[in-house]
């Protein structure tokens, strides 16, 4: 199971790959709540954003997949 400093890198690494992009997710970060109960999963939040951004995620995304 992933440390909590595991899932901050995961985070972190996922806000560069997304910045070298021309993207901002301004809610991505831990979700706490994953690391409650008797079986924690630590789990990212990615949040929520505005279709300009959703887009740009997409465009990204196909992009990376094409090479």
């Amino acid at each position: 199971m992933p440390s909590p400093d595991d899932v901050d890198d995961c985070c972190a690494a996922l806000r560069d790959a997304l910045r070298a992009n021309g993207i901002t997710l301004p809610s991505l970060g831990v979700d706490l709540p994953g690391f409650a109960g008797t079986h924690p999963m630590p789990l990212v939040s990615l949040g929520r954003c505005n279709t300009k951004t959703a887009l740009r995620l997409t465009e990204a995304l196909f992009k990376a997949a094409v090479r």
